[in-house]
């Protein structure tokens, strides 16, 4: 894998994924997100975690436990942190800024939430004009008003696989699929 790759963990803190009730199948993506961490390391990529911070009245205020990127995650002191407080993880330039002076153009994404901040960042990164590998198996949400996790996360893993009218080349594939 060249140096033009970074995986990019989004919003993967504790409270989004260990709350009551824990996000779908959390043990299972956190294997899956430290395998992906695993193989972008060996690749030489950076790993860039994306952390929001919200308000001191919300559920992630900066500090807390819940705000905290799960402990489970094999992070390293050299891994990249980049805060946000919106949504979008490019709405400020810190992100783009980043990878721009790294070198890189290609993301391989996961993390929380599928249908906000996920999505989002997929979306926006498109529309800078990086090539995106989403890790199917690598993102996850919690139970939604309308629909259970898992039919949001085989949702988005759907219009993402079916999406062939994008910049550069998507792909959508499982953490194994990248070895």
């Amino acid at each position: 894998m060249p140096a033009d790759t970074a995986l990019l963990i989004i919003d993967y803190q504790y409270g989004l994924i260990e709350s009551n009730p824990p996000a779908a199948h959390a043990a299972q993506v956190t294997a899956n997100l430290n395998q992906a961490i695993g193989l972008a390391r060996a690749a030489g990529m950076p790993v860039i975690f994306i952390q929001h911070d919200g308000t001191p009245d919300s559920d992630l205020p900066p500090g807390s436990r819940d705000w905290e990127i799960h402990p489970a995650l094999a992070r390293r002191p050299e891994d990249i942190v980049i805060h946000k407080t919106v949504g979008d993880s490019f709405y400020r330039p810190e992100l783009n800024d980043t990878l721009r002076r790294l070198g890189v153009d290609k993301l391989w994404i996961g993390g929380s939430a599928t249908d906000f901040c996920v999505d989002t960042a997929i979306r926006t990164g498109l529309s800078h004009n990086y090539q995106l590998t989403v890790l199917s198996d690598a993102h996850t949400c919690r139970d939604r008003p309308t629909l259970k996790a898992e039919q949001v996360i085989a949702h988005f893993n759907f219009v993402w696989s079916n999406m062939d009218e994008t910049p550069r080349p998507m792909r959508v594939l499982k953490v194994a699929e990248l070895a």
